[in-house]
């Protein structure tokens, strides 16, 4: 999903920029709004800071308590210039309704207000939606401020032929549906500026294996996948070549991205050996059995044929150790500890020095208001640096947080681990 940056300036329109901040968030981007002193007087601030969940900014000199950043995103610690670091954090920037007023100070770099002065400093598309009178559309000077904001690679989108605001009066000059204006977002996003994963081969690991008993019984784990899928869908946003490993996962599938089916801790085992070569990132988010039964049967066993039932279980091979023995110095490797109760933050340090990972996602699985089986989770994302909490949101929130620090990890020297092996793993 992207980071969409709207400006708003004055007009009757301005209640359709209402509905398009709404769908935006509705399908899963991150919304912040500007708004021009103009604007004001067709819609208030706090109707679009309601929607979007963030702070709307009017003036240069406002305050921001995100401090640039989108609902997606942590804050910095800095308190930057604000309308530089929205139109950097920004995917695009939509400026609808655009005025004839509006539409001369983008054209001649006027910068007197927040909308003027993010599109000034703007290096993501820019992407203008003219509505007015037809007779201020048509006039010349209007027409040839259009004509200049293309010719520097503005995006203008022609305005809908139809009734005006005027009463009686029908031309050209309206704002353009709502829903059309995501859709050319969107697909403007989907083909525009470099995004920060660009280039990189992305493998992640979803679900939880299924060890078998028998033909039809199982030993297996309530992992649904929603974790790893979450993960896999924001970096194909960010720009990432993703894989996902999918060990028995229900959830719907991205066609950006390509999954690989495998039910046991050996098929997954054996499906990463083959791809994790050719990445560049591995996310082991897969529940992997750590044992599994020692003699399965092809046959489906009968429960008459005795009393009790002994099941006889051995050691699986521990995925995550073994490629990072073999990892290249280049490569970053996230695992995920399911930790039950307390101690969970020391069990999973030792695990990332252990396995020789860059990041170690711990959550508490003793609870029951998070992780298998929610729709939420709440983590620490622990690194030889230090530990970053991410408070309880929902998976996909905590999905762009967790790759918010691995891009952090990634501008760092790669510098080549030494994992101790398996021998030296005694806390699971």
């Amino acid at each position: 999903m992207a980071r969409l940056l709207l400006g708003v300036s004055g007009g009757i329109a301005a209640y359709k920029a209402l509905e398009f901040a709404r769908l935006a968030v509705k399908a899963g981007h991150a919304v912040r709004v500007l708004q021009t002193p103009a604007s004001l007087a067709f819609v208030g601030t706090a109707s679009f800071a309601a929607i979007s969940g963030a702070p709307v900014l009017v003036d240069e000199f406002d305050h921001d308590p995100a401090r640039g950043a989108f609902p997606d995103q942590r804050p910095p610690a800095h308190d930057p210039i604000s309308h530089l670091e929205l139109v950097a954090n920004a995917d695009a920037f939509l400026i609808a309704p655009a005025s004839a007023n509006t539409i001369a100070k983008l054209a001649h770099g006027l910068a007197d207000n927040m909308v003027c002065s993010a599109a000034l400093s703007a290096r993501c598309p820019l992407i203008v939606a003219p509505a007015m009178n037809d007779r201020m559309y048509d006039h010349p000077a209007t027409r040839a401020n259009l004509d200049l904001l293309r010719a520097r690679g503005t995006v203008v989108l022609e305005p809908e032929v139809g009734q005006l605001a005027s009463k009686g009066e029908w031309g050209v000059g309206r704002l353009p549906d709502p829903a059309a204006l995501l859709r050319t977002v969107e697909a403007l996003v989907e083909a525009g500026a470099p995004r920060p994963l660009d280039g990189l081969g992305v493998l992640v690991t979803a679900g939880g294996t299924r060890e078998p008993i028998d033909g039809v019984r199982y030993v297996g784990n309530r992992s649904s996948g929603r974790m790893g899928f979450a993960l896999a869908v924001e970096a194909a946003r960010r720009g990432a070549d993703v894989t996902v490993i999918a060990a028995n996962v229900t959830l719907a599938r991205d066609p950006r991205i390509t999954y690989l089916d495998v039910e046991s801790a050996a098929e997954l085992a054996a499906a990463c050996s083959a791809h994790f070569p050719n990445c560049d990132v591995l996310l082991m988010v897969a529940a992997v059995a750590d044992y599994r039964p020692l003699a399965p049967v092809a046959s489906k066993l009968d429960k008459r044929a005795a009393a009790a039932f002994a099941l006889e279980l051995e050691r699986t091979t521990d995925v995550l150790s073994a490629l990072a023995e073999h990892r290249r110095p280049d490569q970053t490797l996230v695992g995920f500890a399911a930790e039950y109760g307390a101690g969970g933050l020391r069990r999973g340090r030792a695990k990332l020095t252990r396995k020789g990972l860059d990041a170690i996602v711990v959550n508490d699985v003793a609870r029951t208001d998070i992780g298998f089986d929610s729709e939420l989770n709440e983590v620490t994302i622990v690194t030889a640096d230090g530990e970053h909490h991410v408070a309880l949101a929902s998976k996909p929130e905590i999905a762009r947080a967790i790759l918010d620090d691995l891009e952090l990890i990634r501008r760092q020297q790669p510098v080549k681990r030494q994992p101790l092996g398996r021998d030296a793993d005694t806390i699971e």
